[in-house]
């Protein structure tokens, strides 16, 4: 009697053991435990359609389930597919295996930048580790590098980061690294070296150096369509002074909120719905007839009555104001686009 009471004693005790650990595990590691177990072909299939932040999330959680209890991993796999749970046999955390899911979806290069932010003594190479950086630390480390340096970096960069890292530079060197942006085409070896010689100093690493392609107009437009008005003013103004021709090159590239005018209704309902109706009401003040008239020929008349109303009792408002609205719209519009759910310019390629 006394050996079944001691029995149920440590049945009850690993089942409260179970029930903790499993309270301590993020949606997050369930899906990891999950991949260690898919196999290398299928986990890095999935993983090929995940943004750089969630590679990041779930390549750190399938290294920190590694101590996982054999009873946590049955009762992760009962709640999702019970024909997976007979594969628990599979080694968790391992670092060759992750190393070689991460390199089969990513690339070797890719796949490195994210093993060395998950895994320690693991070296991220190339310029793919300013993805996992933020805006004032990239540009923290390139302030005094040469502008040509400088420039490939925003190149490679999302737009909306390299816009931020534009704006933590020196004031006087913008408007030329907006140029060498623009000039860009070919990146020679040499170059790549000078790089590769910064990330170095950063990160103790190497890389192999190749001609790569980056920038051009459309890329400096890209980015200058992401900075604030006051900045975008700032540079565009120093370029006209260095190359008038270029600054309009890149100008003509910009796509402005009076373009919207081209956006067919259906991608003018859904940028609406995805922008406030405040600001949208702050945007339009400043707004053309024709892009007006867009906006309010999507809107049902009950709807449009009522927006105009409130549009017309905010009264006069500051062009900086508007601006500033304008640019926020379109930044919405830009990630829309890029996702597939509106298309800017009738289908030019402005973005």
């Amino acid at each position: 009697m006394a050996e079944k009471d001691e029995k149920t004693v440590v049945s009850e005790a690993a089942a409260a053991a179970l029930e903790k650990e499993m309270a301590e595990m993020s949606g997050t590691q369930r899906a990891a435990v999950l991949m260690l177990l898919l196999g290398e072909q299928q986990a890095a299939e999935i993983i090929k359609f995940l943004n750089p932040k969630e590679v990041q999330a779930l390549g750190g959680a399938m290294v920190s389930v590694a101590d996982l209890s054999q009873e946590a991993v049955n009762a992760v796999l009962d709640q999702f597919v019970a024909t997976i749970k007979k594969q628990t046999n599979l080694g968790l955390g391992t670092t060759d295996y992750v190393e070689k899911v991460f390199k089969r979806a990513l690339g070797d290069d890719k796949a490195a930048s994210v093993l060395g932010r998950i895994m320690p003594g693991q070296g991220s190479r190339g310029l793919d580790i300013l993805s996992w950086m933020d805006a004032r630390s990239i540009a923290d480390m390139i302030r005094s590098e040469h502008p040509q340096v400088t420039a490939i970096i925003l190149s490679v960069l999302e737009n909306s980061v390299a816009a931020d890292v534009l704006n933590y530079l020196p004031t006087e060197t913008r408007a030329e690294i907006i140029q060498r942006v623009a000039n860009l085409e070919t990146v020679q070896p040499s170059a790549m070296e000078e790089l590769e010689s910064i990330m170095k100093k950063q990160f103790s690493n190497n890389s192999s150096a190749k001609s790569s392609s980056f920038g051009g107009v459309k890329a400096a437009a890209k980015i200058m369509n992401f900075t604030k008005t006051a900045l975008e003013a700032s540079v565009m103004g120093g370029l006209a002074e260095l190359d008038p021709e270029l600054m309009q090159k890149i100008q003509d590239n910009m796509f402005t909120f009076e373009n919207l005018v081209g956006v067919d209704n259906r991608g003018i309902q859904v940028l609406m719905r995805n922008v406030e109706p405040d600001l949208l009401m702050i945007g339009l003040k400043g707004a053309n007839d024709a892009v007006k008239d867009k906006f309010f020929g999507n809107m049902s008349e009950r709807a449009r009555g009522m927006f105009r109303d409130d549009m017309e009792a905010k009264g006069p408002l500051r062009i900086a104001d508007v601006e500033e609205a304008q640019k926020s719209i379109m930044r919405i519009a830009r990630k829309l686009s890029d996702a597939g759910d509106l298309v800017l310019g009738g289908g030019e390629d402005f973005v």
